[in-house]
């Protein structure tokens, strides 16, 4: 399905060299107050301002469901039975997200289209490139294409253990941390096979005895494949042996042996066609058929008689049968419901007894691979803590820099780094001394602020100001902006608290990070707006009895007019304009 689009930046630009994809186009059609909704962004720094309540928000939750959040049915707009979103995504083939595209049977060089359908009877649908795709493989596609810093980011950002990530993504670490989780891991699967092992020893005489015990049954019974088959249609045939012996008896007396029999009245038939077939010789071929079906009931006959003198009658054997047939039962019953599955079981047995024979062995080479890889272990979680002490250094210097020019100057900031201690249940090969060893290391990080001079140093948490912990997260998005995976940014709460000299401030931050991100931003402040390279007005207005957003892409002119909007309200003056034209074109 093509997008078709209202509002139109002109071709849009091909991507940066850093930038590995970018959100190109947006549609919404019947979702909360949007009728029907169509964008085009550019790379750079695009801004979304309008009056409060116009949609701005409900354009991010639509993003946000096209990047694979959770959908609710009431988000369909009234009076439509569903509501649509789509987005496209230009995606540069070297990257991880087109590596993972191809995996899943995706040309990446196409771009990524991604359509989802809400519906009020939760027949919910994701397409992914027009073919039909989960959820989960959405989340998987889209984990990297785009972040949003609203709320959620502040949230996010007030748990420590992102913070450690983030000092990781900084310094460069990332490969040496995946490098210690991937040696964790394997030091996790040795541990609990070192332990299976060791239980199995503890057992292994009461474990042995009922190994031994199963085998020496199976085996003294000696099943055959089939065997139960054959002695069910043998026992059958004994107890039923006296009724099949005259059954058979009686068939043989009719047809040959008592008087008037089968046979007799055939043979004389016969002879009297012969006789006069010699006469019409027509009748040949049919006393032949006689004699041909006389010779064929001779032949059953003989059958019957020589099953006749088969027959057993035999009580002894009856009791024998049924005998082996219980014992065959009962193994099938132990062991798996047929003899396939018993001998199966006996030849497990054999091995399972082979190998604990051998566990004493199978320890010792346990302990020597849990030993090497411990010293791999400590070695590059020592390595890790190391760089990490020196990195949290040179962050918490650039930290203090960025946010300096985001008028806070008087900052003072500083990484907490501290190992875990390990407990008495902590297994010696996952300690560093007294440290306890985890997949990310042994170290635990926290981000330390104190925003105003004369106060301590407190976790990031203890920050009351929303326009401070905005400029915070904007300052850690500026520095990690080389680094960072993510490629397009969203802010819907960033000049949260804030005004004056400290959006100036703001803006050019987001201007220098849309140098190596798309960023798109969501602001009221003009100070902050004046930066777009890009420029959405968003509109709420009643028509035919119903609110409807609209989406409108500012030309210059339209653009002073907004930032006047901004400066002085809705009723825009020459002053206000002029003070517009001055913002604009400093």
């Amino acid at each position: 399905m093509c997008l078709s689009f209202l509002v139109s930046s002109g071709k849009p630009a091909k991507l940066d060299a850093a930038i590995q994809f970018m959100l190109k186009e947006l549609s919404i059609r019947n979702f909360a107050i949007i009728d029907d909704l169509h964008i085009r962004f550019s790379d750079g720094l695009t801004i979304l301002s309008g009056e409060t309540g116009a949609g701005k928000s409900i354009i991010l939750n639509a993003v946000n469901l096209l990047l694979g959040s959770r959908a609710a049915t009431d988000l369909v707009r009234s009076g439509a039975e569903s509501a649509e979103l789509e987005a496209l995504f230009e995606i540069v083939t070297a990257s991880r997200v087109a590596q993972i595209m191809r995996e899943h049977g995706y040309d990446p060089s196409e771009g990524l289209l991604v359509r989802r359908i809400i519906a009020r009877n939760d027949a919910n649908r994701v397409y992914l490139n027009d073919r039909l795709a989960t959820i989960q493989l959405l989340n998987t596609i889209t984990e990297n294409l785009a972040s949003i810093s609203g709320q959620h980011a502040h949230q996010l950002l007030l748990k420590e253990e992102q913070h450690l990530l983030i000092l990781d993504q900084f310094g460069g670490l990332l490969p040496l941390r995946e490098a210690v989780e991937t040696c964790f891991q394997k030091m996790q699967i040795l541990l609990k096979k070192l332990k299976e092992l060791e239980v199995i020893k503890d057992r292994q005489a009461e474990h042995m005895e009922l190994l031994v015990f199963q085998h020496k049954e199976i085996t003294t019974a000696s099943p055959i494949i089939a065997e139960d088959k054959t002695l069910e249609q043998e026992r059958m045939r004994l107890k039923n042996a006296e009724a099949l012996y005259q059954t058979v008896y009686n068939s043989i007396e009719t047809l040959y042996s008592a008087p008037g029999s089968v046979m007799e009245k055939m043979t004389a038939v016969r002879k009297e066609l012969t006789k006069i077939s010699q006469i019409d010789e027509q009748l040949s071929p049919e006393t032949q058929s006689l004699s041909d079906a006389t010779y064929q009931i001779e032949d059953l006959i003989e059958n019957l008689r020589s099953y006749l003198n088969s027959i057993q009658m035999d009580d002894q054997q009856l009791e024998a049968v049924e005998e082996r047939l219980d014992t065959l039962n009962k193994l099938k019953r132990k062991y798996g419901g047929s003899l396939e599955a018993v001998i199966a079981k006996s030849n497990s047995i054999e091995q399972e007894l082979a190998g604990v024979e051998n566990i004493a062995e199978q320890i010792h080479t346990t302990e020597i691979e849990v030993n090497k890889l411990y010293r791999q272990l400590k070695d590059l979680v020592l390595k890790l803590s190391g760089k990490r002490k020196k990195a949290a250094k040179d962050f918490a210097k650039k930290v203090m820099a960025q946010l300096a020019t985001l008028k806070m100057a008087k900052t003072k900031f500083r990484v907490a780094l501290q190992c875990m201690p390990a407990d008495e249940k902590t297994d010696p090969h996952l300690m560093v001394g007294d440290h306890m060893i985890i997949e990310t290391g042994i170290d635990r990080a926290t981000f330390l602020i104190s925003p105003n001079v004369g106060e301590a140093l407190k976790a990031l948490a203890g920050i009351a100001s929303g326009g401070e912990l905005s400029r915070v997260i904007l300052a850690l998005k500026a520095l990690l902006a080389k680094s960072d995976s993510v490629e397009t940014v969203v802010f819907d709460e960033v000049d949260a608290g804030i005004g004056g000299g400290i959006a100036e401030a703001v803006g050019k931050k987001l201007d220098d990070l849309a140098k190596h991100h798309q960023v798109i931003c969501i602001t009221h402040l003009p100070q902050i707006a004046k930066f777009g390279k890009q420029h959405f007005r968003i509109s709420k207005k009643v028509s035919s009895g119903r609110t409807q957003t609209t989406i409108q892409l500012l030309n210059d002119e339209d653009r002073y007019k907004e930032i006047a909007r901004m400066l002085g309200g809705e009723k825009i003056t020459q002053m206000t304009l002029a003070h517009a034209r001055e913002l604009l074109e400093q």
